[in-house]
């Protein structure tokens, strides 16, 4: 049996036919990634970008899906549509994703303008899943915001930067972890920096103030964007709007500069490597680095089955 007989064949059929079409296109994805209608689904997803994209990662228990509970509240009542790409750890057992943020986020089922999938991080290191990628530029195309929230932290988590329009950090008050950021270099890629629990008083203080530091000893990688610091309680709400605020401003700094359309393009790239380098390996990928360009606008799925064929 076909497994792609039932996916949804345009972007139009993709929004019309809600969770459930969406479902089917990302089971596709999962099942015959090199099908020609799952390329040709992504190519056109690709094409027609629709929706912002926010990377929110930070250590475990900083509140992280509280949070994430708390934005799509208020999304939703500004009207925005929200899809999230929640990133779990791997089951040793079953490869599948063992913390099941579903489960964690507070949102109405019945709620057709919020798609919420979890995925396994497995064998990748750099917080994100192989499906990752193409989820996010199909949830892309249909929803306003898709919301990727990735695993734990550390150097390798600098991955979500390459499928961010913009990335939020958290840390919690008394944790030491903007210390740790510094000597990982990971202060240089958010855009927006976050202090949970701000219910915490003066150690929430100290936090902002130590990141705020921290941040002024790194070089400008942002292109004149200067990053934020917030404080904030996704319990109580405080903070909640600003950070809202924050993300929207950002995402009109993008469109307004141009960066918005070089990042996007810059990722595309990262994507055909990656592609590559999965399927091939490094050696692989030192045999088509000849032809690892991608054209403007171009769309790294269709480019890499390109490159396959030649392979």
């Amino acid at each position: 049996m076909n497994k792609t007989a039932s996916f949804p064949q345009t972007i139009d059929e993709l929004g019309a036919g809600g969770k459930s079409a969406l479902a089917r296109a990302l089971a596709a994805i999962e099942h015959s990634p090199d099908d020609p209608a799952v390329i040709d689904l992504l190519d056109k997803a690709w094409q027609k970008p629709h929706g912002h994209v926010l990377g929110l990662t930070g250590p475990p228990g900083v509140g992280k899906s509280t949070l994430i509970s708390t934005m799509i509240s208020s999304w939703r009542k500004a009207g925005k549509t929200v899809g999230v790409i929640a990133v779990d750890p791997s089951s040793r057992k079953t490869g599948g994703a063992l913390l099941g943020d579903r489960t964690r986020l507070v949102t109405d089922p019945e709620d057709e303008g919020i798609f919420v999938r979890s995925m396994a991080a497995r064998e990748r290191l750099g917080g994100l899943a192989g499906l990752t990628v193409p989820a996010m530029i199909l949830m892309r195309a249909v929803y306003d915001i898709v919301l990727v929230e990735t695993v734990g932290v550390g150097q390798s988590e600098t991955d979500v930067a390459s499928v961010a329009d913009t990335v939020v950090f958290c840390i919690q008050p008394g944790s030491g972890d903007s210390l740790q950021f510094m000597k990982a270099g990971i202060m240089e890629v958010p855009h927006i920096m976050v202090v949970t629990k701000a219910d915490m008083g003066a150690k929430a203080d100290r936090a902002k103030a130590d990141v705020a530091g921290a941040l002024g000893l790194t070089e400008d990688g942002h292109g004149g964007w200067q990053v934020p610091v917030l404080k904030l309680s996704a319990s109580s709400g405080e903070g909640i709007e600003e950070l809202v605020t924050a993300v929207s401003d950002h995402a009109d700094w993008l469109y307004r500069t141009g960066e918005l359309e070089r990042e996007r393009q810059k990722q595309g790239q990262i994507w055909l490597e990656t592609m590559i380098r999965e399927k091939y390996g490094t050696e692989g990928l030192k045999k088509a680095s000849g032809q690892l360009t991608l054209a403007e606008g171009q769309s790294p799925f269709s480019r890499g089955r390109e490159i396959f064929s030649l392979m």
